[in-house]
């Protein structure tokens, strides 16, 4: 019966967030509040969410601070040449635009959190894709999948979970899989190409000239405040040369009028107030302070790889040091504050919102009881070749369930069953990492919710989006295993 009514109160959530019949909020609260209801245990619904609350409390005050942080480096300035770099190389071309997201996603997951890695690629990427009217859902959906693809570095988590959990090496399972999982980056950047073209031949081709022409001095990057801007739309306008321009979130539906598409989670009101330019000369910019915010940010992404203090803690202290060095009038630093409050509650509640799911799915123990069927129900004759069914098995269990509990929960039982057949740990572990493309669209992973929220994604828009595409990504890296002979 757990089974069936856990299986039930997902298949419940997905369709009411991708219907837009309810708030991706919304449904994570009370969803799994009433199928608690309805299993049974009610009386203990506070005893799990304080539980959920207080496991995803440390990533609530990470991303927290780690936006606060953020939004400063955008304020003051720290990432306009990265942006003006950006610009050069897509040449204002939809194709080069995507792509280009895909590679700097991949890059900056180099740093392990995928929190981070959205925040920086969102904030370099959203004005672009705004400026050009090209779907956001193209950039969350290639972001998210590049990052999944490069969260199974050794330092990433995934990777050391499957370690600890069967006693094995993490880099005997990390090294061997690089071909394998270079394979499924090379995927996503091909398929990065194709939503590209897709969305060139909508739009039409840009120039470089056109679209800065009026305000080449401006920055296209949005921050949470800053200066008098400038609208800077028309020679984007003009210079349309294709189809819709829809500033929608769907990319399969563009708007016939070029005016966004009916799934566009913002107005146009709020589009002109993302695309202003700010001034060069903005109140919040700090020019010589830019080397003193890129040493401090490197240094914060070393740390964290490093792992030296925890990543709440380093964000916490970075957040501070930011604010206090660049503003140090306290009325600016609460300007400042105040100019990012939007996305840190947005994001902070829905982490909170997701402790509720994931307490009543845990506390009940219908992840346990979806998880073992699904284990159960393997064949016996597919014994010999577990490596290939822990593969498959990790694309839903890892979108349905958090990584620490199918790493340290369901892994080893398919390991222990895996080496009745002579399949080894090693082998087991590294299939395990398959499905690491889709986990990070999982409504369970908060990093998702710092993507669509700061892009001003529905999260539905980005789920029905990006999941088959996810999906494809982490069968080309479990077939790219098997060719290779890793798995």
């Amino acid at each position: 019966m757990l089974t069936i009514l856990g299986f039930v109160m997902i298949a419940t959530f997905l369709v009411l967030i991708m219907m837009k019949k309810m708030s991706p909020m919304g449904a994570l609260v009370l969803i799994p509040a009433l199928f608690c209801v309805l299993v049974g245990k009610g009386a203990h619904l506070g005893d799990y969410v304080l539980e959920g609350v207080g496991d995803l409390a440390p990533t609530a005050a990470m991303l927290m601070f780690a936006i606060i942080y953020f939004g400063v480096m955008i304020d003051v300035g720290l990432f306009d040449p990265i942006v003006r770099l950006i610009l050069r190389f897509c040449k204002a071309d939809p194709m080069r635009v995507v792509v280009g997201t895909a590679i700097l996603a991949a890059i900056v997951s180099l740093d392990g959190d995928g929190s981070t890695t959205f925040m920086i690629t969102v904030s370099a990427m959203v004005p672009l894709y705004r400026r050009l009217k090209m779907s956001l859902v193209v950039m969350t959906g290639v972001a998210a999948m590049a990052n999944g693809v490069m969260n199974t570095l050794p330092w990433g988590g995934p990777t050391a979970r499957a370690a600890t959990a069967l006693k094995v090496d993490a880099s005997d399972i990390f090294v061997p899989m690089i071909p394998a999982l270079a394979v499924g980056l090379l995927f996503v950047i091909a398929l990065s190409y194709g939503l590209g073209l897709r969305e060139r031949k909508r739009l039409g081709v840009l120039t470089l000239d056109e679209v800065t022409a009026g305000d080449s001095e401006q920055v296209l990057v949005g921050a949470g405040s800053g200066g008098e801007g400038i609208k800077g739309r028309k020679g984007v306008k003009a210079a349309l040369t294709g189809g819709g321009a829809g500033s929608g979130t769907d990319a399969e539906a563009p708007s016939p009028k070029g005016s966004g598409s009916s799934d566009s989670p913002s107005h146009e009101g709020e589009d002109d107030d993302e695309l202003k330019g700010l001034d060069p000369h903005r109140a919040t910019l700090r020019p010589k302070l830019y080397w003193f915010n890129a040493a401090l940010t490197v240094a914060l992404l070393a740390l964290m790889v490093t792992e030296t203090m925890p990543i709440p803690v380093l964000f916490l202290l970075a957040a501070a040091v930011a604010l206090t060095v660049n503003f140090p009038n306290m009325q600016d630093q609460k300007a400042r504050v105040a100019a990012h409050a939007e996305n840190v509650v947005n994001v902070s509640g829905m982490v909170f919102a997701a402790a509720v799911f994931t307490g009543v799915l845990t506390g009940t123990g219908m992840v346990e009881h979806m998880a073992r069927w699904l284990v159960d129900g393997v064949p016996e004759g597919m014994g010999p070749h577990m490596a290939i069914v822990t593969g498959v098995l990790s694309l839903p269990l890892t979108y349905f369930m958090s990584n620490d509990g199918f790493y340290f929960g369901i892994v080893p039982i398919l390991a222990e069953a895996g080496a009745a057949h002579g399949v080894s740990a090693l082998e087991i572990a590294r299939a395990s990492l398959v499905g690491q493309a889709l986990h990070m669209s999982s409504p369970l992973v908060p990093a998702v919710y710092v993507l669509v929220g700061m892009a001003k994604v529905e999260f539905g828009d980005h789920t029905r989006f990006t999941v088959k595409w996810a999906a494809l990504t982490s069968l080309v890296v479990l077939a790219a295993g098997l060719a290779f002979g890793i798995i």
